[in-house]
């Protein structure tokens, strides 16, 4: 794998915990902030991003508790995650701002928009999972992610194993992995396995495993026992805006769920896309469209 410098800052919480996070954009536009999905971490870009400097937007992703350079929070759950942004906020100085969330990350923005912290706008939930029912991930999740999440909860030492595996493949032979992420790609749709073509997605998907698991895949195997577990609140108590994007042949978090979790959900504006899979924020003008909602 390419050596690319990884940058960010951090913030000191009060309990002493660091949250770091990057920035991308305009520096004084409108600020929203990123949550990465489970596995991911505070890069978004391998450089900036030109559609959010254009827009006037100031991105800043942050990594969750025990991700990238993030200290871990024992305990931590979906909310208290609105509790480490609502301070993050105050710590930068925000006073108007929106969030979004990928995939996993689309839980935790639902959490700060359930909370209505102080200065939240509105909130997006991209690919998201929805809320399990009865413990269980929906039958029309693909295999392997089902999979995942039950070895997640029932054996997590062996879903640990599985990504260590796979940060030594990176780490010694970068090059199999790129190949095992081109050939164990058959379970998800044409619109995904289109962003794992050139060596630079393959590189850039890569440098993402790499951050996210800088501390080990720990964290990343308690995320998915925590999406599985009640989130500690309602999606229908939302009050705020919330916009959900979804695609319509999205497998890994299947769009007859998320449809369905948000349907009461008074103040929400949902976008389906026909023929899109999981991969939403890596079309140039599905992105723009999200920014652009989120900063009217």
């Amino acid at each position: 794998m390419r050596k690319v410098k990884i940058t960010g800052e951090t913030l000191t919480l009060l309990d002493g915990r660091k949250l770091a996070y990057m920035e991308y954009g305009q520096p004084d536009g409108y600020p929203i902030l990123l949550f990465h999905g489970t596995p991911g971490s505070r890069i978004w870009f391998i450089g900036d991003d030109e559609y959010a400097k254009h827009l006037g937007i100031r991105l800043i992703a942050f990594d969750r508790p025990g991700f990238g350079a993030s200290d871990p929070k024992p305990g931590r759950t979906l909310l208290s995650w609105a509790d480490d942004v609502a301070e993050a906020v105050r710590c930068l100085g925000i006073e108007a701002y929106s969030v979004l969330g990928v995939s996993g990350g689309g839980a935790y923005a639902a959490a700060c928009a359930y909370r209505a912290l102080g200065g939240i706008r509105s909130a997006a939930m991209v690919a998201s999972v929805a809320p399990f029912e009865n413990g269980k991930p929906p039958a029309s999740m693909s295999k392997p992610n089902r999979i995942a999440f039950w070895l997640s909860r029932n054996a997590p030492w062996l879903m640990r194993a599985v990504f260590s595996g796979q940060i030594k493949l990176i780490d010694t032979q970068p090059e199999k992995f790129k190949r095992s992420l081109q050939s164990g790609n058959s379970h998800l749709p044409e619109w995904d396995r289109s962003f794992l073509q050139t060596d630079e997605q393959l590189e850039s998907t890569m440098l993402h495993l790499r951050e996210a698991h800088r501390q080990g895949p720990a964290e990343t195997v308690r995320e998915q026992v925590l999406m599985g577990q009640p989130w500690g609140f309602e999606l229908r108590d939302i009050q705020i805006p919330l916009h959900v994007f979804h695609g319509e042949q999205d497998t890994m978090a299947p769009f007859a769920a998320i449809k369905q979790a948000v349907a009461q959900v008074p103040n929400c504006h949902f976008v389906a896309i026909e023929k899109a899979g999981h991969s939403l924020c890596e079309d140039e003008g599905i992105w723009t469209a999200l920014l652009q909602r989120l900063k009217e």
